[in-house]
């Protein structure tokens, strides 16, 4: 309960619950108004702290499963806040400009950003040298610009498991391809916008820098948590797997000291058995014999009573 008040706190020192204008508001995002002041919505900061925690263990389990989250803001107030963010827990992020198809289109993305690694490679090793002062500029000039855009996800080798956005009418390409291929979606929604066409609505202030500050850092402690749990969890299972190779190890060296007090100890008994089968072996072939030479006899007897009745016909 405390942390709740402290959180409760906070939340309301950053002013995440201011929201937009009453005439700018979506009747959709009713659930989540507390009231209206001065003409302006007045979020309840109760149902932003449910959303905050839901959001958060969703994320978390995502980054302990080892999938990636993507950082989606390109607002001016949000961009600085979101790329230190997710460069702390090691996540792709987009807060320059959204290239459309870059989720829906990944592959092509992915060219572009082998271009701009293969430029930088050859700028670092000196291949640039041998071309001219102009080609240099031009392709030092081109890979800046890529760097720009996709400076975020140059490390990001497969579409991410999870979209997290700062304002859904803002980034509605992002946020429309990641709806298409199934990709679960977190977002900060403020009174203008749809809580619904996201999995996961976080109802809050999504202009003012302290607000996208608070949230989106109570957000990166929830990944980094889930990461810290996995790293642990792999540690662990390698311990784990030592101590069963140990108890193999032990286990094999047990059967093999009992294998050779068996050789030491039983020989002359097998040696016996063996004889006592061989012996058995020989008379059950004279009793086969016998046996065979039985059915034949028996066999000729029926055919001479076969032709009895064929005499008396």
């Amino acid at each position: 309960m405390e942390e709740n008040k402290s959180l409760h706190q906070q939340l309301l020192e950053a002013g995440v619950h201011f929201g937009h204008l009453k005439k700018k508001w979506n009747p959709k995002m009713l659930p989540y108004i507390f009231a209206e002041k001065n003409g302006i919505h007045i979020i309840d900061l109760n149902k932003t702290i449910s959303g905050l925690e839901e959001a958060a263990a969703a994320l978390k389990a995502i980054a302990k499963s080892g999938k990636k989250i993507m950082f989606v803001a390109t607002k001016k107030q949000a961009k600085e806040i979101v790329a230190e963010a997710a460069a702390s827990v090691n996540m792709p992020f987009v807060t320059e400009r959204w290239l459309g198809g870059m989720l829906t289109n990944f592959q092509t993305i992915r060219k572009s950003v082998k271009k701009m690694q293969s430029i930088q490679k050859m700028l670092d090793d000196g291949t640039m040298d041998s071309v001219t002062k102009k080609e240099r500029l031009t392709l030092s000039r081109s890979k800046d610009k890529m760097e720009k855009v996709l400076g975020g996800i140059a490390q990001m080798g497969r579409i991410p498991a999870a979209l997290f956005i700062v304002d859904i009418s803002h980034e509605h390409i992002a946020l429309a391809e990641a709806k298409r291929l199934g990709i679960s979606t977190f977002a900060m929604v403020d009174t203008n916008s749809d809580p619904s066409k996201v999995d996961f609505a976080v109802p809050a202030n999504d202009d003012a820098t302290k607000s996208i500050a608070i949230i989106t850092n109570y957000m990166t402690a929830a990944i980094m948590e889930g990461l810290q749990e996995r790293s642990q969890a792999k540690e662990n299972g390698e311990e784990e797997a030592a101590e069963v190779e140990e108890s193999n190890t032990r286990g094999m060296d047990i059967n093999e000291d009992d294998d050779k007090n068996e050789r030491r100890g039983g020989g002359g008994g097998r040696s016996r058995t063996a004889g006592g089968t061989a012996t058995g072996g020989r008379g059950g072939a004279g009793r086969g014999a016998g046996a065979g030479r039985g059915p034949g006899g028996g066999g000729s007897r029926p055919g001479g009573g076969g032709s009895r009745p064929g005499g008396s016909r």
